[in-house]
């Protein structure tokens, strides 16, 4: 595409959570921070929320890869799932080989002894649940009874909910009070700031082998900022139909036009009053003239 124009080895802002893009900004950082220091405390459950787009994906993945080797995960994606369904994704995760038809007595005795045995090798288990917020109420009820499981000493089985603020609101049933008091740590995500996005943006390129000068200029950037409000899929999208546009007109740096034209291309960007507010008086003046027509017939 435009890799060559640029001078970069792969496209900077794709959407794709890839872990080597991690941006290590402050409250991605005090993210992964918490989820290390829950993990190695021991601690049963942890909850990371924050609103579509703001990375809880990525952080997983970025969580995932920087576990040692004492670690043994589990990651389910897509967690919309009955309980056993659910059981048997993790039993499939920690390889744990199950007679056919196996009934729910012995699926949870298999994961019981796969558990016993892993932390008598010295390892500790995570399992790891993306769009928690999907979860249907019965298997988040069977979580809770999944983290019963533990030896004299500690949990066998730690549990990671990843998952939007709707998550937040479920959990403040009535049904689910007894898990909403194990979960000891917890963080929210929260978008990008003025001075992050830049500052996000220099490092996906730098990722991308970009070693020229400014690429996107001031105006660009801030406009950037008020089309995407700082949600950093937003951003990658709209960076990278800039990037397009300017390729397109053989150009060499992202201006505030192009940020502009991607934003009116992109449904989830913030549009700009201004930009309409020559449509919005041609309305007005057409439907004046179509009032004083009225009148006069």
């Amino acid at each position: 595409m435009y890799q060559k124009h640029f001078g970069i080895h792969e496209l900077p802002f794709s959407i794709t959570p890839d872990t080597a893009f991690f941006f290590a900004g402050s409250h991605c950082q005090e993210a992964l921070n918490t989820l290390l220091v829950a993990t190695k405390n021991g601690e049963g459950f942890i909850k990371i929320t924050g609103e579509v787009g703001t990375g809880k994906t990525m952080l997983c993945r970025k969580f995932l890869a920087t576990l040692d080797k004492s670690f043994v995960t589990a990651y389910i994606p897509n967690p919309y799932l009955e309980p056993r369904t659910l059981m048997f994704a993790l039993a499939d995760e920690l390889e744990i080989t199950l007679e056919k038809d196996v009934d729910q007595h012995h699926l949870l005795k298999s994961i019981n002894l796969r558990l016993l045995a892993l932390a008598r090798e010295g390892k500790r288990v995570v399992l790891c649940l993306d769009e928690a917020q999907a979860m249907p109420l019965e298997s988040l009820e069977a979580l809770r009874l999944l983290s019963n499981l533990e030896t004299e000493k500690r949990k066998l089985l730690q549990i990671v909910l990843f998952g939007q603020p709707e998550l937040d609101e479920k959990l403040q049933l009535d049904s689910l009070r007894q898990l909403a008091q194990r979960i000891t740590f917890h963080y929210k995500l929260r978008q990008l700031s003025k001075a992050e996005l830049e500052f996000y943006i220099a490092h996906r390129l730098s990722v991308a082998g970009f070693a020229g000068s400014r690429l996107f200029s001031h105006g660009a950037l801030q406009k950037l900022f008020a089309a995407s409000n700082g949600v950093p899929r937003l951003v990658n999208i709209l960076a990278h139909k800039s990037l397009m546009l300017t390729y397109g007109e053989g150009k060499y740096q992202v201006l505030k036009r192009h940020v502009k034209i991607a934003a009116q291309d992109t449904i989830a960007a913030k549009k700009d009053f201004r930009d309409y507010w020559w449509l919005l008086l041609l309305g007005s003046l057409a439907s004046v003239a179509g009032i004083g027509w009225v009148y006069l017939k």
